[in-house]
């Protein structure tokens, strides 16, 4: 027992195992390894490529789809809309969407979004492409201005973007009249520029339009350049005859403006852009000279003056020196009689140049340094005293301008055997004398000779003339024959008179009579020269109203086959598509 003790003492113990990892690398982490850095690349790409999200607001989002709409910039994608939700208020839609980083420095508060589709406008029809792509967003980048992200967007396409080269310049006028935005304007026929905007000036009470001119016509823009309406056909029908014009049948429809420099004016240097132009209501306007010295006067007439209105011209030998500005009816209760006070303005810088009783010719600085002088002493028609041209028979006379539109306007001229009489003041204006028509003169003369002939007692010198007959019957031969020779000799004494009273008749009134029916041949002969049936402007006429009618019918067939056919502009008509 003691021995199997001792062999128990003495056994060793076992040794404890011990593990050992073998470490080597496997070559099944290669592929994900590789995907995790192709993954971190394409992310880290795609964060570093992407561009500013933006916001854009419009009222409805007809033929626009998120994640198919897209953003263009000359046909070229620089975004796409993402997203489209309600606004909080649902007065419009709010599309999101995303663009390329190079957009960044161009979303300015002066960069421009529209929807482009398309679109048929007077003139032109743009955006066919989107009949096949479907509609996208216009953009119009601008590097000035404050950095936005959140945009409103046009509901129209703009007229103009940023990047045209020209100028822009600003008109001033009464109204809108038929002009709008994208109305062309025209230099010496040619379309030149557009209208791109217009608002109401409530401080000038004015309508400015804002016109772009692309270049180079720009440069053509001087500064005392004329622009005019050019809308629609300016008829005008006045004392001095009918007129037309127009530009072409794009301004008929849509309206249109016009420039140019007046008649025989040289150009005074390029306007600089943004400078402001009066824009006059018709071409014939513009060539109007303006004169800053004017010299109002009553001229009063007793005869009727339907026909002349404010503007009509006054004239001296034909040349205009003024104008009618206001007509009025008065009535004189101490004469019981009407009167008709007409206010005219004269315009003595019309005057080229005086020559004085000197012999000096007056022109230019000094004539206008004459002018400038005060109205005093009723002085003021020409730089001259009134007075004397009254005293010599001076006188304002109406006259017909024209037998068609029965204009009248008022002639100055000298009329030795006109009554006397002088220059008087009434209120703030000398009235300067008149005298009656020519064809009132002579209506008053023959109206008076029948008055005569009326107040004759014709029955009474019957009953006489019976009477004497029968005492002729019953005087004897003898006594006839003396009696013959004593009412011979009063006959031939009355037939003197009546021969005298038909001198002065032929002397003083036929001449004016064959002086205004010599008047009336020549302006009858004027009216078949310009109505008449082989005139230019009847046959202009008639042209320009047959083109109108077939390119009205045209553009109406135009209209209704592309409402029910609107893919026929990329495809054809039906028969041609095979």
């Amino acid at each position: 027992m003691n021995e199997g003790n001792s062999e128990m003492k003495h056994a060793e113990p076992a040794p404890e195992a011990q593990i050992q990892t073998k470490r080597s690398f496997s070559i099944i982490w290669v592929v994900p390894i590789i995907a995790l850095l192709i993954g971190g690349g394409l992310i880290f790409k795609a964060q570093s490529t992407k561009g500013p999200t933006i916001t854009i607001t419009f009222d409805h989002a007809d033929g626009l789809t998120a994640g198919k709409t897209k953003i263009k910039f000359k046909d070229v994608e620089v975004g796409e809309v993402t997203a489209i939700d309600l606004n909080e208020d649902l007065s419009g839609v709010v599309l999101t969407a995303e663009l390329n980083s190079g957009a960044k420095a161009f979303l300015t508060d002066k960069t421009r979004f529209w929807v482009v589709r398309a679109r048929i406008g007077a003139g032109k029809v743009t955006g066919l492409g989107t009949l096949l792509s479907g509609a996208y967003i216009g953009i119009d980048p601008s590097s000035e201005g404050k950095e936005q992200r959140a945009f409103k967007g046009l509901e129209t396409p703009p007229i103009l973007t940023k990047n045209l080269p020209g100028g822009n310049f600003v008109l001033r006028a009464d109204d809108l009249n038929s002009l709008d935005l994208g109305s062309p304007v025209y230099y010496r026929g040619i379309e030149v520029g557009q209208v791109v905007a217009y608002h109401f000036d409530h401080d000038s009470e004015a309508v400015l339009l804002d016109v772009f001119i692309k270049d180079p016509f720009q440069k053509k823009v001087y500064q005392n350049t004329h622009f005019w309406s050019a809308s629609g056909i300016d008829l005008t029908m006045d004392a001095n005859g009918i007129k037309m014009d127009t530009q072409s049948l794009v301004s008929i429809m849509t309206g249109g403006l016009a420039f140019g420099l007046p008649l025989r004016d040289l150009p005074e240097g390029v306007a600089k852009d943004g400078t402001v132009f009066s824009l006059y209501p018709n071409r014939e306007s513009s060539n109007e000279e303006t004169y800053t010295v004017e010299r109002y006067y009553l001229m009063y007439f007793d005869q009727s003056i339907r026909g002349l209105t404010p503007g009509a011209p006054l004239e001296i030998m034909g040349v205009k020196i003024g104008e009618v500005v206001s007509t009025e009816l008065t009535f004189d209760e101490t004469n019981q009689r009407f009167q008709v006070p007409v206010l005219v303005a004269i315009e003595p810088e019309r005057l080229s140049n005086l020559i004085t009783t000197q012999g000096d010719v007056l022109g230019g600085e000094q004539l206008k340094q004459r002018l400038s002088s005060n109205d005093q002493d009723l002085k003021g028609v020409f730089p001259i005293e009134i007075k004397k041209l009254v005293a010599n028979g001076f006188r304002a006379q109406l006259k017909t301008g024209s037998l068609v539109t029965g204009q009248l306007y008022i002639d100055l001229d000298y009329y030795p055997n006109a009554p006397a009489a002088w220059v008087t003041k009434e209120g703030e204006y000398p009235v300067f004398p008149t005298v009656p028509a020519p064809l009132g003169q002579i209506t008053q003369r023959v109206d008076n000779i029948l008055k005569k002939i009326e107040a004759m007692p014709l029955d009474k010198i019957g009953q006489n003339i019976n009477h004497i007959l029968q005492k002729i019957d019953r005087i004897p031969i003898s006594e006839i024959g003396e009696n013959l020779k004593v009412a011979i000799a009063s006959l031939t004494q009355t037939m003197n008179e009546l021969k005298a009273l038909s001198g002065n008749i032929n002397q003083e009134m036929m001449p004016k009579v064959n002086e205004l029916l010599g008047q009336l041949d020549e302006t009858i002969s004027g009216i078949n020269a310009t109505l008449g049936p082989d005139s230019a402007l009847n046959y202009n006429t008639r042209t320009m109203t047959d083109e109108l009618s077939t390119a009205v019918r045209s553009m109406r067939s135009l209209l209704e086959y592309l409402e029910k056919d609107p893919q026929s502009l990329i495809f054809g008509k039906e028969g041609e598509q095979k």
